[in-house]
């Protein structure tokens, strides 16, 4: 066989291995009773997802589309979130890389047409560290500092152990550092590099990781990239009033972020800031559900979307 038909052979050999398949990968948020869930498929530890077929219009129509078969509930607002591309994201070795490009919908539970296949989950259930809406999880403390410092002193030089303790302070509040609600994906990849999470033991005998459920592939760190651009952009865009009723109380606009954000906010100042940002206006009714004396009920106002970012509307957190 000469040079030339060699080459021709290795090439068919390997042209599996030199493509990509592109999957859409959608996370899903709703809130309900003051709970952030995400939709899942499977045993609750799988993304809805679905590959790029010629047949999509668009990227959005065929993550559309791959939703509402696996799960039967149409999507509204949706935005793209990030593509993962890393040769070990699925974390075994595989033929053909598998690119991601994932999406950030928000939508109600009542949305669906019909009852679910899919199923909503807590998404502190995955991220049990993030809530802090009872105080700091005595996870942080009891569990994460040991080991992530166990691991930062484990580094081979002076410099890289005394750059691993920064991240880890940064990430999780150590050494009297504020908790920044907004670092979410940043924690868990510190976890996976320090080798405290599931998916980052796959295959191996180490001990048991901390807590949290797992996911498939990569998905726990898609969903982590979902929680860090919604804490973030709830603070200059309006988005949480996709996650509302049409019309709501100010105490249940409250619960909602405060769901999203895992912390709890100060009553007064977060309805000065909505206020400020006339986000808002009343409907002319009231309710009784809330228990106690009625209480307005509200709608969003929406000549907000044409007038601009709310600017710098950052959370007027409790004091702890």
């Amino acid at each position: 066989m000469d040079d030339r038909a060699k080459r021709i052979r290795k090439g068919r050999s390997r042209g599996k291995a030199d493509t990509a398949k592109v999957d859409l990968t959608a996370v899903v948020v709703a809130v309900s009773e003051n709970e952030p869930c995400v939709l899942t498929i499977g045993q609750g530890d799988t993304l809805p997802s679905g590959p790029l077929a010629l047949e999509h219009r668009s990227l959005q129509s065929g993550l559309r589309a791959w939703v509402e078969e696996q799960t039967g509930h149409p999507l509204g607002y949706i935005e793209q979130l990030y593509t993962f591309a890393d040769r070990d994201r699925a974390g075994t070795e595989l033929e053909q890389r598998v690119i991601s490009i994932s999406y950030l919908a928000l939508t109600r539970k009542e949305h669906a047409a019909a009852p679910s296949r899919g199923g909503w989950q807590s998404w502190y259930d995955y991220f049990p560290w993030e809530n802090h809406r009872a105080g700091i999880p005595p996870m942080v403390g009891e569990i994460f500092r040991p080991r992530l410092l166990e691991w930062a002193d484990g580094a081979d030089d002076e410099a890289t152990r005394l750059e691993r303790r920064r991240r880890a302070a940064i990430a999780f509040g150590f050494d009297d550092r504020p908790w920044n609600e907004d670092l979410a994906l940043k924690r868990y990849e510190l976890l996976y590099e320090a080798a405290l999470v599931e998916e980052a033991l796959r295959g191996s005998n180490l001990p048991l990781p901390v807590p949290g459920k797992s996911m498939v592939s990569d998905h726990r760190r898609i969903l982590a990239t979902g929680i860090a651009r919604l804490r973030s952009k709830i603070k200059y865009r309006p988005v949480v009033f996709e996650l509302m009723p049409p019309a709501f109380t100010l105490l249940q606009l409250q619960r909602t972020v405060e769901a999203l954000a895992g912390r709890l906010i100060h009553k007064p100042n977060f309805r000065r800031l909505i206020e400020q940002h006339e986000l808002v206006e009343e409907t002319g009714d009231t309710t009784t559900e809330t228990g106690g004396r009625p209480a307005k009920l509200y709608r969003f106002r929406h000549a907000v979307l044409e007038e601009g970012e709310v600017a710098g509307a950052k959370l007027p957190l409790a004091r702890g």
